[in-house]
């Protein structure tokens, strides 16, 4: 199964090609630039550098959320519309669940914590376990406090963080000492691990086509919250 992942939830934007499981190609930009601009050309470039088109793709997969919701509402509207033309299967992942895959397989035992920075004193934050290779999810997506958090891993034996939310929480769990960071090749959002988390769900059958693909915000766009206040105040 040929799969083309994209990822958009933060400031970075990725795509993979993954074919039965082999990453064969990656792109990333942190340029600065919108994610509307720089996505699909990236996407086709990728595809030309590898070798494939879009007809040999059988999979569309992206993080549908949590993050900038500017960003995943860029990265959900952009597998849709490659999607549409030929009815493509796709698989909105969690960005949380996204950054643990990337740790399957690796010989290790440490709760996972991906984080994101969610301002206002909060976090995007997910709890995975991992042993001796095997990945669980603990928690469900959820947007915490960064002191809610800390109650939740401060009794744990070794805790890696991972996310653009790393350095905020390491920040706040200095006196914690068995709290780390992820090494930097692990560290951030990719689309290798969107494109790995997909290909589960979709081995369990799990895809939706491009009309039900939506985004998970977790919290209320900010452009709603200040119109209900707005609205609340008349």
């Amino acid at each position: 199964m040929n799969v083309l992942a994209v990822e958009t939830t933060a400031t970075a934007a990725s795509c993979c090609v993954l074919a039965d499981g082999r990453v064969v190609g990656r792109s990333a930009v942190n340029a600065g630039l919108t994610h509307s601009r720089t996505l699909l050309p990236m996407c086709e470039q990728l595809l030309a550098n590898c070798g494939y088109t879009m007809a040999q793709i059988d999979l569309l997969a992206v993080a549908v959320g949590p993050g900038s919701f500017t960003g995943v509402r860029i990265g959900v509207a952009a597998v849709k519309g490659l999607a549409l033309p030929d009815n493509k299967p796709c698989v909105g992942v969690s960005t949380l669940a996204a950054m643990a895959r990337m740790w399957e397989g690796v010989s290790a035992s440490a709760l996972l914590c991906p984080v994101m920075d969610a301002r206002c004193g909060q976090v995007y934050t997910a709890l995975f376990r991992l042993e001796n290779g095997v990945l669980t999810r603990l928690t469900p997506d959820e947007a915490i406090t960064i002191d809610q958090l800390r109650e939740r891993i401060a009794d744990e034996p070794q805790v890696v963080l991972m996310g653009d939310g790393t350095a905020v929480c390491q920040k706040a769990f200095a006196d914690l000492p068995q709290v780390v960071a992820a090494p930097p090749a692990l560290r951030m959002q990719d689309a290798v691990g969107v494109a790995l988390e997909a290909a589960a769900h979709a081995a369990d059958g799990e895809t939706v086509d491009a009309a039900a693909l939506q985004p998970v915000y977790l919290r209320v766009p900010q452009a709603e919250r200040e119109l209900k206040a707005k609205q609340n105040q008349q």
